[in-house]
């Protein structure tokens, strides 16, 4: 194919199993790093040489090069009002941090912003923008929350929770995030609620763009049993094939409730957006947030 795939990990070394290469490794040559709490590095069986979407990477790595510009109509300035109004004076961590688009604005505000995020790609992003190498960045897997507490909020934006592609992944997600919360801390997410009637026999083909050279396509297999929907957003151009892949593990709200249970934390509120518009059955998406007792 003219073009090729876009991801599959090139222009990153090598991950390792064993003893070869630490899974985890943190920025220590970052000035602002040290002293701010972050654990030395530990292995995960997740930051690995594993191939594909079971590598925490492989989305970063995918689309960093084109994440801004591809999202570049949504507006990061809600959640950070919603985030800023929950941080006060107290430290704040974002999981997935990718390229800063949320975290750079907080910053902008005063607040102490630390993030995790398993792609080196997208850090880099993150490092080349204004402001970005003062913010400390783990390079990690996001379930694990390989940080040193209290932080006072921690957050999960633009559907990136359903990006852990188990069940067992997301309440992990949970459960580290309680262990770092301070008390009366907060866990911010935000995830769209599941619309099953997109697909037709489990499958979906979407037209998203058609120009007179170039024209993308978005092409999705539900899974139902295991509320997995892999997708392949395929762009045919002049320049030849681009494949950008995406895969989430969604979550029903009350699914969510019940990690979040498990975990120690309690739903304080649910809102449809960043604007606190009220959450009911015709909702589309959600901003949860839930308490540490």
């Amino acid at each position: 194919m003219p073009g090729g795939a876009d991801c599959g990990g090139r222009g990153r070394p090598p991950r390792y199993f064993g003893s070869k290469e630490p899974a985890l490794i943190i920025d220590l040559t970052h000035p602002h790093t040290l002293g701010h709490g972050w654990l030395p590095p530990r292995r995960s069986a997740w930051v690995t040489g594993v191939a594909g979407f079971d590598d925490p990477a492989f989305y970063g790595d995918c689309w960093a090069s084109v994440y801004d510009e591809h999202h570049a109509e949504m507006d990061p300035a809600p959640a950070v009002e919603f985030l800023a109004g929950l941080a006060g004076d107290h430290r704040v961590l974002e999981l997935a941090i990718g390229t800063g688009r949320v975290a750079l604005l907080l910053a902008a505000r005063g607040i102490a912003v630390e993030g995790i995020d398993a792609s080196e790609a997208m850090v880099a992003r993150l490092r080349a923008k204004p402001g970005g190498l003062a913010i400390p960045v783990a390079i990690g897997d996001m379930a694990q929350v390989a940080a040193t507490g209290p932080f006072g909020v921690v957050y999960l934006v633009f559907n990136s929770l359903f990006g852990l592609l188990s069940q067992d992944r997301q309440a992990e997600c949970f459960r580290n995030v309680a262990r770092v919360l301070g008390p009366g801390g907060v866990f911010v997410i935000e995830c769209f609620v599941p619309d099953l009637a997109r697909f037709d026999r489990g499958q979906r083909v979407q037209v998203r763009a058609v120009t007179e050279d170039s024209a993308i396509l978005e092409l999705s297999r539900h899974d139902a049993a295991q509320q997995r929907i892999t997708t392949q957003i395929v762009t045919l151009g002049g320049q030849g094939t681009h494949l950008r892949p995406v895969a989430l593990r969604y979550s029903w709200p009350s699914e969510l409730d019940l990690m979040a249970q498990q975990a120690g934390l309690r739903l304080r509120e649910r809102h449809s957006g960043w604007d606190r518009r009220p959450f009911d059955s015709a909702s589309g998406g959600h901003v949860s947030v839930y308490q540490r007792g």
